[in-house]
């Protein structure tokens, strides 16, 4: 007997595609963020910044590197320095950030965003906010604010 589940769509049966069973919350966690980046991905596009890709979505994440060192930045990121420099310096060359020095510590650099990087990270702001708003007519307000305060609940323990 299948395991009764209140997202009906997730009891299916095991099958090829899904020789393990059902998706577990990872999986259920990351085919949203998945859908939110291909929407964040497509409104940069549409509005002139074809030269961003997926893994510069790493670098302006919530709370966005202004300010941050790289090293804590890579931290933060939970990427290596060297992955991170690497993105660093792409984002560099297009325009959408500065590495200036730390006027802490004159060894180290601070990440500063340009104009360009400040409006990249409005149009993605936007964007998710499209999809909150999507998702909220899906689900239905009631919810989808349970989904959104379940999420800061997590959130807030981890």
């Amino acid at each position: 007997m299948a395991e009764h589940n209140s997202s009906s769509h997730f009891t299916r049966s095991s099958t090829a595609a899904e020789p393990f069973g059902p998706p577990l919350i990872g999986a259920l966690l990351r085919r949203p963020w998945e859908a939110v980046q291909r929407h964040i991905l497509e409104r940069l596009h549409g509005r002139g910044f074809d030269d961003l890709d997926a893994a510069h979505l790493t670098v302006f994440q919530y709370p966005g590197p202004q300010g941050a060192r790289p090293s804590q930045l890579a931290g933060q990121l939970r990427i290596s320095k060297q992955a991170l420099n690497y993105l660093l310096g792409q984002l560099e060359r297009l325009g959408y950030l500065e590495r200036t020095p730390d006027p802490d510590d004159l060894r180290s650099k601070r990440v500063a965003l340009t104009q360009r990087g400040v409006s990249a990270i409005a149009v993605i702001r936007e964007a998710v906010a499209e999809m909150e708003t999507l998702w909220a007519q899906q689900l239905g307000p009631k919810r989808f604010d349970q989904l959104r305060n379940l999420l800061v609940d997590l959130d807030e323990q981890t």
